[in-house]
C-alpha cells in the first residue's frame, strides 16, 4: 500500500473515531438536562467567577477557631484604649537661635479614665521637652506631665480630647497571676502602631532596676514579645483586663528575645492615683540619711546603716545614731537597720519597698544593730519633703 493510501485511511478512521465520541456525548447531555414543563432544557447555571462588583467585600473566614476568635475579640475592644506617645525636645540653631523641635522617642500608653490622663514608662517621656498622644482614632494631642514615679518607672500625662474619644482600659489584678497563663501585649513596637503579640507568664516575683536606681520588686516576666516601642504598653490576661505595664526586655541584640518584663497591676492600682492628685507618690520618711551599699558591703555589714539624721525629724525624734567621726580620727559606725516591723532589711533598698506600706503618721517598729547589739525602736513616720 502506498503512503498516501495509508495517510487516507488513518485519516478515514479517526473521522469515524470522533464523530462517535460526539454522538455518545451529547445524547448523555440531552439525558441529563432537565426539562421545563414546554419540553425546553433549562439554561445551563451562570458561571461560578467571580462577580467584580461585589468581590471587594471579602466573605467571612468559616475556619477560625474557637480560641482564633476570642483574641481577635479580645484586640478589637482593647486596641481602642491603646495610644502612641512621641516626645520631642527643643533644638536651637546655633546661627539664628530659632527653636526647632525634633524627635526623641516614642513608646506606648493607654487610656487611664475619660478625664484625659494617660498611663505610660516614665523613661519614655524623661528628657523629653514636649510629648504627643495620638490615640487609636489617629487623632494627635498634645500632652503635659501630670506626675511620675521613676522608682516605679511610671508616668501619668493628660491630653484634653473629649471624653466620647477616650477608652478607659479595664484594670484587673495581678495578684492571682500564674505562670502558664496566657497574656496579650498590645503597642507600638518600632513605630508600627496597634501590634498584638501573645505569650504566656513566664516567671512571677522577678526584680528589675528602675531608672531611680531603685529595684522594682514582683515584676511580671512574659515571653509575649515586647520591642523597642512597646514600653508604657498594657499586658492583658484572657479577659481582656489590665494586669502589667510593658516596661523592659532582656536581650543581648536590643530586639525580643522572649524575655520581656511588666509592672504588676496591683502596683499600678495605687500609683496612679497618687501621681494623679499629687504628682508624685507621697512616701513616708525617717528623716534618715544612708550610706552607699558599696561601703556597707565592704565593711562586712548586712542592712542599712545611717550615716547622718536629720534634726528634728523623726529619726532624731527616735534617738537614732549617725556615723560620726571621733577626734582621734577613728569612725564610729551609726545605727545598722536590719529590721522594720517584719520586714528584713538587707539594704538601703528594704528600706524603701519597706516604706511603701505605710503612710505619714504611721508609727513602726525598727530593729536596728548598735555597738553590736540589736535593739528595736519605735519611730512615728514623718512626711517625705
Amino acid at each position: 500500500m502506498s503512503p498516501l493510501a495509508l495517510f487516507r485511511l488513518l485519516a478515514a478512521l479517526l473521522l469515524v473515531v470522533v464523530g462517535f465520541a460526539g454522538g455518545i456525548a451529547w445524547e448523555g447531555r440531552q439525558k441529563a438536562a432537565p426539562h421545563t414543563d414546554q419540553g425546553t432544557a433549562t439554561p445551563p447555571p451562570p458561571s461560578a467567577a467571580p462577580d467584580t462588583a461585589t468581590s471587594s467585600a471579602p466573605a467571612p473566614n468559616q475556619n477560625l477557631t474557637p480560641g482564633e476568635l476570642a483574641t481577635i475579640r479580645l484586640f478589637e475592644n482593647a486596641a481602642p484604649s491603646v495610644c502612641y506617645i512621641t516626645t520631642l525636645n527643643t533644638s536651637y540653631d546655633f546661627f539664628s537661635r530659632n527653636a526647632v523641635e525634633i524627635p526623641a522617642g516614642s513608646g506606648s500608653g493607654f487610656v487611664w479614665d475619660r478625664k484625659g490622663h494617660i498611663i505610660t514608662n516614665y523613661h519614655v517621656i524623661q528628657n523629653a521637652d514636649r510629648a504627643n498622644v495620638t490615640l487609636a482614632d489617629r487623632s494627635t494631642w498634645p500632652a503635659r506631665l501630670v506626675g511620675k514615679a521613676p522608682e516605679k518607672d511610671l508616668a501619668v500625662l493628660k491630653i484634653d480630647a473629649p471624653a466620647s474619644a477616650l477608652r478607659p482600659i479595664p484594670v484587673g489584678a495581678s495578684d492571682n497571676l500564674r505562670v502558664g497563663q496566657s497574656v496579650f501585649a498590645i503597642g507600638n513596637p518600632f513605630g508600627l502602631d496597634q501590634t498584638l503579640t501573645t505569650g504566656i507568664v513566664s516567671a512571677l516575683g522577678r526584680e528589675i532596676q528602675s531608672v531611680a536606681g531603685i529595684p522594682i520588686r514582683d515584676v511580671i516576666q512574659t515571653d509575649a514579645a515586647i520591642n523597642p516601642g512597646n514600653s508604657g504598653g498594657p499586658l492583658l490576661n484572657s479577659a481582656g483586663q489590665l494586669i502589667g505595664v510593658n516596661t523592659a526586655i532582656y536581650s543581648p541584640s536590643g530586639a525580643s528575645a522572649g524575655i520581656g518584663f511588666s509592672i504588676p497591676a496591683d502596683v499600678v492600682a495605687w500609683v496612679v492615683p497618687e501621681l494623679i492628685r499629687y504628682g508624685k507618690i507621697q512616701r513616708p520618711s525617717l528623716g534618715l540619711e544612708f550610706a552607699r551599699q558599696s561601703f556597707v558591703q565592704r565593711l562586712g555589714l548586712t542592712g542599712a546603716l545611717v550615716i547622718d539624721v536629720y534634726r528634728g525629724e523623726a529619726g532624731d525624734r527616735a534617738g537614732i545614731r549617725p556615723t560620726v567621726r571621733e577626734r582621734n580620727g577613728a569612725i564610729r559606725l551609726g545605727d545598722l537597720i536590719v529590721g522594720i516591723n517584719r520586714d528584713k532589711i538587707t539594704s538601703y533598698s528594704d528600706v524603701v519597698l519597706a516604706l511603701e506600706k505605710y503612710k505619714p503618721g504611721d508609727t513602726i517598729k525598727l530593729a536596728i544593730i548598735r555597738d553590736g547589739r540589736q535593739i528595736e525602736l519605735d519611730l512615728r513616720l514623718d512626711e517625705a519633703k
